[in-house]
């Protein structure tokens, strides 16, 4: 089931749900409509429909084995959970639990769960219960989540959190609320709340890459001279490869957000390390390149790199 290795790591994908989820220019909004249109030779049919313009994502948990030991990094929305921030998943209800033990992963077998930040989407499956009370969903597992974050989000913080401009901003922080209660709260006895950087084991490194979230995060992998960034929500799209002061219309700080997302795509050029969003659909990684000031995607890393892009030579400049 192993989608590919860096090293001694094995690195694999166990997808939770796939699909369109709202107009690119909605998700991506200092996009244009031609960096869409111009490239969508391959950013369809994984990462956009060009019929309806709508953007097209996964969500997804990506298993690492390493040190002998069973890591997972975000665990998606989650069965059951109120989401009035997003009625696409609303009380989502997935076979999520057998696609992890058809990848070999049993709940009571993970040691360690990590999320790279505090949004519905990376935490839902923290959790296993209802109306009768949340419990943690990997009982032995340590549950690593960024001290920044859970501050922010904190219910007794709210207050300190930028007043909503719009309605959808007033359901972002409500639903923010409803995360925090039914996700986090439950595993904190379980927690490790770490700040700046945090070494997981030989091969895996935590570091702050703000921007997205106050405490976005994300994972390093370095095993016998292979690397790899596992990005969370630094890119939700590769048109943000090719233009990365894009954000999306998540990202809290956009400022900042854009900065680490250009950073983090220089040193993974520099030092050949195989970026993995945390949303992309169809392969899911991807190897990046500088062309002059620019980057470029150089390959695509994965189960599904064969039929990805099909038709596209390897190490092509897109856009």
């Amino acid at each position: 089931m192993s989608d590919f290795t860096i090293g001694a790591v094995e690195v694999t994908k166990v997808p939770e749900w796939t699909g369109e989820v709202a107009p690119a220019r909605f998700i991506v909004p200092e996009s244009t409509p031609e960096i869409w249109r111009d490239n969508e030779g391959w950013l369809a049919p994984d990462h956009w429909n060009p019929d309806t313009d709508a953007y097209r994502a996964a969500v997804q948990t990506w298993v690492l084995r390493s040190e002998g030991r069973t890591v997972l990094v975000d665990t998606g929305v989650g069965n059951g959970r109120d989401r009035p921030q997003i009625p696409l998943f609303d009380h989502l209800d997935t076979d999520f639990l057998d696609r992890l033990a058809a990848a070999g992963v049993r709940p009571d077998e993970v040691d360690i769960v990590i999320n790279t930040h505090i949004h519905y989407d990376h935490v839902g499956w923290n959790t296993l219960g209802g109306d009768q009370g949340w419990e943690p969903a990997f009982p032995n597992a340590t549950y690593l989540i960024p001290a920044v974050d859970e501050r922010y989000f904190a219910p007794e913080n709210a207050g300190r959190r930028p007043a909503p401009r719009s309605d959808h901003e007033r359901l972002r922080q409500q639903g923010s609320l409803l995360v925090y209660a039914d996700s986090i709260a439950p595993v904190l006895g379980r927690a490790t709340l770490w700040e700046g950087a945090y070494r997981v084991d030989g091969n895996l490194t935590l570091e702050a890459a703000p921007g997205h979230t106050p405490g976005s995060s994300v994972l390093r992998v370095d095993s016998e001279g292979d690397k790899a960034v596992l990005v969370g929500d630094i890119l939700h799209s590769p048109v943000q490869i090719l233009e990365p002061a894009c954000n999306s219309c998540f990202c809290e700080d956009r400022g900042q957000a854009a900065a680490t997302r250009r950073r983090l795509l220089e040193r993974a050029a520099d030092e050949v390390e195989i970026v993995v969003p945390a949303h992309f659909a169809g392969a899911g990684a991807v190897e990046v390149k500088r062309d002059g000031s620019r980057f470029r995607i150089g390959r695509w890393v994965g189960a599904d790199a064969g039929t990805e892009n099909s038709g596209q030579p390897a190490d092509r400049s897109f856009g």
